[in-house]
């Protein structure tokens, strides 16, 4: 096979996203968007091919005649595997390039326990649902995980996490070298779930996704890409300070912080100092389902507050949408209404003229299909392309 030089990645990326996308998947479109001759699509879909990220299908006869060959993302030669991990749950699932879960799971598992255990329970379920699915080890292509902490995302290195004790410093990759030979993306844990609702709706250039649950986070993504800055700490709401809060201690080590006086943990916390039996943002959702009144109104207080901090947002961003996910955001009736009450009240009119406020389309699935899309998109990434025909890349 004929070495590709890297100036030939790009070009072999395009066609691969033109294909996943359904924007051309014959041979002609794909001549046609790029402007490359039809030898040069041939050269490179062949590479593709070889390489086991595309597979060509004859499609059924019509009375016209047989149609041109339609090409689609392969589901027999390599799988993805995404991993959503929360506080207290891990959500896992095992997919083809073209979306396709193939075998899934989800458990209980208390991110606190530190990442040697949580990761060697990981790397044990993804090997579970490679048997179930019926694939070996060598399919895995790319592996992507979400964790409820800061990352920087180039190294996956976990920062400095406020929830996650003793995963300061840990290198997710370098944990599975060894065990997997795939691509290990990290990421937020929001950031995902901002992309899997992205690519779910496929048409809002702007969104904001906010989790609010045991903490308080938020992912950006404009045009398809998410929004990281420079560090991989853009969205961290949780910490913007709230006036008039500054007697209430935040666990990063501030006072008045969003995340300190509207979270689910914030909210169970003041409910047990109440009386009522709240542990977490789980038993603040059973209260209010119950009909406590209490429950309730601190939910509504949680809603003023968040939507108090998402104004400014709104102003400096102008986001076309903004969706509530996490546990808390069950209580949509209680919740939203305040979280948009408050924003159309203190930001801009220009800024909320088209604004959408709504609840996750994909509710715990969010994440889930976020992380399966990070890592179905770096194979089609000219990196990830790279990474596949590794050893036959030239300068």
């Amino acid at each position: 096979m004929a070495r590709v030089t890297r100036r030939q990645l790009a070009g072999l990326s395009e066609l691969a996203h033109l294909v996943a996308s359904g924007a051309a998947v014959r041979r002609a479109e794909l001549a046609a968007e790029t402007g490359l001759s039809r030898a040069a699509v041939a050269q490179r879909v062949d590479v593709l091919i070889a390489h086991g990220l595309l597979v060509e299908s004859n499609p059924a006869p019509t009375p016209r005649g047989r149609p041109p060959k339609a090409l689609r993302l392969a589901t027999d030669t390599g799988v993805v595997c995404a991993v959503d991990l929360g506080a207290r749950h891990c959500r896992l699932a095992v997919a083809g390039l073209g979306g396709e879960v193939l075998a899934e799971t989800a458990v209980a598992l208390d991110i606190g326990i530190g990442p040697r255990r949580v990761l060697t329970r990981v790397y044990d379920l993804i090997r579970g649902l490679l048997k179930r699915a019926g694939r070996p080890v060598e399919q895995v292509l790319a592996v992507s995980i979400g964790v409820p902490g800061p990352v920087e995302a180039a190294t996956g290195t976990v920062v400095r996490p406020p929830i996650m004790a003793g995963w300061d410093g840990c290198r997710v990759p370098e944990f599975f070298a060894g065990r997997l030979s795939a691509k290990v993306l990290v990421d937020n844990d929001v950031n995902l779930m901002a992309l899997g609702e992205y690519a779910h709706r496929r048409d809002d250039s702007y969104l904001l996704f906010v989790k609010v649950g045991t903490g308080i986070g938020c992912g950006i993504v404009t045009g398809g890409t998410v929004h990281r800055g420079a560090a991989g700490a853009a969205g961290d709401i949780g910490h913007l300070r709230l006036a008039g809060h500054d007697d209430v201690l935040c666990h990063c080590g501030n006072t008045g912080c969003l995340e300190a006086v509207a979270s689910g943990a914030a909210i169970a916390g003041t409910l047990r100092a109440a009386g009522l039996t709240a542990s977490g943002a789980e038993d603040v959702v059973r209260l209010v389902t119950e009909g406590n009144p209490l429950a309730r109104r601190q939910v509504r207080l949680a809603g003023q507050r968040i939507g108090e901090a998402l104004a400014s947002i709104v102003s400096f961003y102008n986001p076309n949408r903004i969706v509530v996910g996490g546990s808390i955001s069950q209580l949509h009736e209680d919740l939203l209404a305040d979280i948009r009450g408050a924003i159309y009240a203190r930001a801009l009119p220009l800024a909320t003229r088209t604004l959408t406020i709504e609840t996750s389309a994909l509710a715990e699935r969010a994440g889930l299909e976020g992380a399966r899309h990070l890592a179905t998109d770096h194979l089609l990434s000219p990196a990830g392309i790279e990474h596949l025909i590794s050893g036959s890349v030239t300068a």
